[in-house]
């Protein structure tokens, strides 16, 4: 079963009316209903046929042959060959012509658009002009409707009267096809009339033909709804795949700095103890050897350096310890330090005494990496 064709009478170009008689043809059927019946007819798919009275025709030169500017063009190209505002005007971009040109349609906005509405629930397939349907060979006339529609390789696209016809026909170029009901004599005398039983039939069998859902009345099919939501699913993943970097990123330098500072508590822990070879629990084996201290001078040695630790590292890494030299006499340890500044080292001796510890800050010196100065805590 082919797809159902609604065609549209010269008599719909006033307004868009749901009880307006229309012609619907699907195969050999061919019915004159009101316009709701024959959309309650008419599958998935049907095409709406638009009568050449509702539609300009024409053609333009337009500046540039690249898809996404000629859209942008029409409206400066055409607006001279139309009698209303062109912005009230849908247009349609057509085929390239021989010497060329670009075939244009413009039809009404508001009047196409409320036709669209009365089937909004099942809109058509595609949207096309009845004297666009007549094939491209030569000159095409067929009388259709009590008028004759013009078409074919010429660029106009018309309905004339019979008095019209015989007066342009001289003009057009040949070959000219002529079809029509028997009976009715030729507009142009010398040139041989087709007959049709049915013009309306014969026309929805052609396959030709701009489809005028373009831009703002583009339809979409059914099964093409999800090409709505791309540019959605587009911006979501590329959020995903933007958020993804960023935390594979913040991970790989949070694993360097993990790394580094276990490379320096390893270098600490050697330089303490020396006599340890093997390195298995960092943690542990520290708690370990200042539980094993706890009594004595190395007990106590440890004791300082936990507690200046915490406020070395409070630091990061501003504050570099230089030297460290521990009295068992004296029970105190004192550090040779380097920082950016007075006021790191003041932050230092503040976070010392914090902790609980006699601190005494002995005097500091300038140098080209900054300031160095001695620190003793504890005794």
């Amino acid at each position: 079963m082919s797809q159902a064709c609604i065609f549209l009478l010269p008599s719909a170009c006033a307004e868009a009316d749901a009880q307006a008689e229309v012609v619907w043809v699907r195969d050999d059927e061919q019915l004159r209903l009101p316009f709701a019946e024959a959309l309650a007819r008419s599958d998935a798919g049907w095409r709406l046929v638009l009568p050449v009275e509702a539609v300009t025709a024409c053609a333009v030169q337009l500046p540039t042959q690249k898809a996404r500017w000629l859209r942008q063009a029409l409206p400066f190209a055409v607006e001279e060959l139309l009698a209303e505002d062109v912005e009230q005007m849908h247009l349609a971009l057509g085929e390239l012509l021989a010497d060329g040109r670009h075939r244009v349609f413009a039809v009404r906005r508001a009047w196409l658009a409320a036709w669209l509405e009365l089937s909004a629930g099942q809109p058509p397939a595609s949207i096309q002009v009845d004297a666009d349907l007549l094939p491209a060979e030569g000159t095409q006339l067929l009388w259709a409707e009590q008028r004759w529609l013009l078409g074919g390789e010429v660029a106009a696209r018309l309905s004339l009267s019979d008095e019209d016809c015989r007066e342009l026909c001289p003009a057009f170029p040949e070959p000219l096809h002529i079809r029509a009901e028997a009976g009715r004599p030729a507009p142009v005398a010398g040139h041989q009339l087709q007959t049709l039983a049915d013009p309306f039939a014969w026309l929805a069998a052609q396959k030709g033909g701009c489809d005028l859902a373009q831009a703002e009345f583009a339809l979409q099919q059914s099964g093409n709804d999800w090409k709505r939501w791309r540019p959605l699913f587009v911006a979501a993943g590329l959020c995903v795949l933007l958020q993804w970097t960023f935390f594979m990123a913040q991970g790989w330098h949070l694993e360097r700095e993990g790394d580094a500072y276990r490379q320096a508590s390893e270098a600490l822990y050697r330089e303490l103890f020396p006599e340890e070879t093997r390195l298995v629990n960092l943690r542990a084996q520290f708690d370990q050897n200042l539980a094993s201290g706890a009594g004595g001078g190395s007990g106590r040695l440890l004791v300082l350096l936990d507690q200046a630790s915490a406020a070395l590292q409070a630091e990061g890494s501003t504050v570099q310890v230089q030297q460290l030299d521990f009295s068992d006499s004296r029970g105190d340890l004192s550090m040779q330090v380097q920082a950016p500044g007075f006021d790191v080292l003041e932050r230092l001796r503040e976070r010392l005494i914090e902790a609980g510890l006699a601190v005494e800050l002995g005097s500091a010196s300038r140098e080209a990496a900054g300031v160095s100065a001695r620190v003793v805590i504890g005794g």
